[in-house]
């Protein structure tokens, strides 16, 4: 019987949670896991709820929060929309020394790491719904629009043409990306001790990810 291993995360939308959701299947049902998991994944867009309701419920070992979301554009209210979800983060760990929460964002967007499971995502993009054409490409599809790509049917058929070794490929591309931006001379800013980078393409999801399947010797 493999012992259970439990990650935590809060995230904004239906996709993030169906993808983590797959995940958890994903390795659970993987042979050579030496662990399998438990994936708590609620939409919760504000990490300071999130963190109250888990002190309420008595969680007393440290307990590490991956926080998955979008720095959506260097737009005033977008920027004031990703500081001020920073600021909940950091403030859930001023409630009590066991909660720790993690950066796990995107620019522009989740479809950016999702695309990344198929192909290289390198382009700057200036609107989210320029992901589109690399979502139909890297999935082999048609959608007309995103919110077609996001209805719960047709993002499981996504799911379902995705392997634990495409889940790899992504961090691989993910890390390139991180290191091009170091090499490009691009600023690793910092706020409050999470670091992230302003131009897209840029994302952290892949470290939480990465552990995961490092921690079930999946790597």
């Amino acid at each position: 019987m493999k012992s259970n291993k439990k990650y935590y995360f809060t995230v904004e939308g239906e996709t993030e949670r169906w993808y983590l959701l797959w995940l958890q299947g994903q390795i659970n049902n993987e042979a050579s896991s030496t662990h399998t998991v438990t994936l708590n994944c609620p939409i919760e867009k504000n990490p300071l709820k999130r963190a109250k309701s888990l002190i309420l419920t008595g969680v007393k070992n440290k307990t590490v929060i991956t926080h998955i979301f979008d720095r959506e554009s260097e737009e005033e209210v977008h920027t004031k929309q990703f500081y001020d979800t920073l600021d909940a983060m950091k403030k859930s760990e001023r409630l009590g020394k066991q909660i720790k929460y993690q950066l796990g964002y995107s620019n522009f967007t989740f479809e950016l790491w999702m695309v990344l499971h198929k192909v290289d995502c390198n382009r700057s993009f200036t609107r989210r719904s320029q992901y589109l054409q690399s979502i139909n490409r890297a999935y082999i599809e048609n959608f007309p629009n995103l919110d077609q790509y996001k209805q719960e049917t047709n993002f499981h058929r996504v799911l379902s043409k995705l392997t634990l070794a495409d889940v790899k490929d992504a961090i691989t591309r993910s890390k390139c990306i991180m290191q091009r931006n170091a090499q490009a001379g691009y600023t690793l800013h910092e706020y409050k001790g999470y670091k992230y980078y302003k131009e897209n393409p840029s994302l952290s999801i892949w470290e939480s990810i990465e552990k995961i399947l490092a921690d079930c010797h999946l790597l």
